[in-house]
């Protein structure tokens, strides 16, 4: 129709930390491609730092939702991005990596944070964010630091990510299947101009025992982009892995219920604080 414009929804709450009732310093991450922006929020003199991660996509204003609950507990924030994100440095075709490149800018973050005095380290991630806050939990030169993750509707394996999209999108789920030489075949990776080839299995959580780091997920049972069975799976097959699902869709956790949100993050990592003051 004629003077119709496309909208579309998304969970982002607060375009900016004041919005939130947050105070930010504006800093700069120095990475491999150039420097990434970050925020330092409610910088306090505490050793336990939070580092925010967001989804493909979005921007790290769709982190300050979790940014609330770890400023309510006493933490230092630091809130980054990566490249060939709308705030990051672009480089090459501009192509994601789902996450296998984009983690070596967030490790970068972490340096950051470590040398102004972070001993501890929570990682809250949301949907790809969540899959890079694995990896840096598990294969980070500052893992040792890394005191829990937090995800919010994880991507914990691509497999079943693409798979579920493109049933979303009407398309039969097999047809992903035609997806995955292009992204993990070297020769083929080139031709759709990605950085590297993807090694999913590098990506994906969801094998038994693979978490070891203690970790929720929060996951809206109506997510039509990762599917909460394999939360549930993951969390069933995981003695490190708590699964808090909601009535919500992709990232909406929170939007869903706000309170039941912050208090289910306060009260499950209030314990692992406890023991390491």
């Amino acid at each position: 129709m004629a003077g119709v414009e496309r909208i579309s929804w998304t969970g982002i709450e607060f375009p900016t930390p004041s919005e939130a009732g947050l105070h930010a310093v504006d800093v700069t991450i120095d990475s491999e491609h150039g420097p990434v922006p970050a925020w330092v929020i409610d910088s306090g003199a505490g050793a336990t730092w939070a580092l925010h991660i967001h989804g493909l996509g979005s921007s790290r204003a769709g982190t300050l939702r979790g940014v609330q609950v770890a400023s309510e507990l006493g933490f230092t924030s630091l809130v980054t991005t990566y490249r060939n994100s709308a705030e990051g440095p672009q480089i090459g075709s501009r192509r994601t990596t789902l996450g296998l490149e984009e983690f070596r800018d967030v490790e970068r973050a972490l340096d950051y944070a470590v040398k102004h005095g972070a001993e501890q380290i929570v990682l809250f991630g949301w949907s790809m964010g969540a899959n890079i806050a694995l990896h840096l939990a598990h294969h980070s030169r500052w893992s040792d630091r890394v005191l829990a993750v937090i995800a919010e509707s994880p991507v914990l394996d691509w497999r079943a990510t693409v798979s579920a999209n493109l049933t979303s999108a009407g398309l039969p789920s097999w047809t992903a299947h035609l997806a995955y030489p292009w992204l993990t075949s070297p020769r083929l990776a080139r031709r759709l101009r990605l950085a590297c080839e993807i090694n999913l299995e590098l990506l994906d959580w969801s094998a038994r025992d693979r978490i070891r780091i203690p970790t929720l997920i929060l996951q809206g049972r109506h997510d039509r982009s990762t599917p909460w069975r394999l939360a549930e799976h993951v969390a069933a097959v995981n003695p490190y892995v708590t699964l808090e699902l909601f009535e919500a869709d992709h990232t909406m956790t929170w939007n869903s219920d706000p309170e039941r949100w912050r208090s289910t993050v306060k009260s499950w990592l209030r314990p692992g604080l406890d023991k390491t003051s």
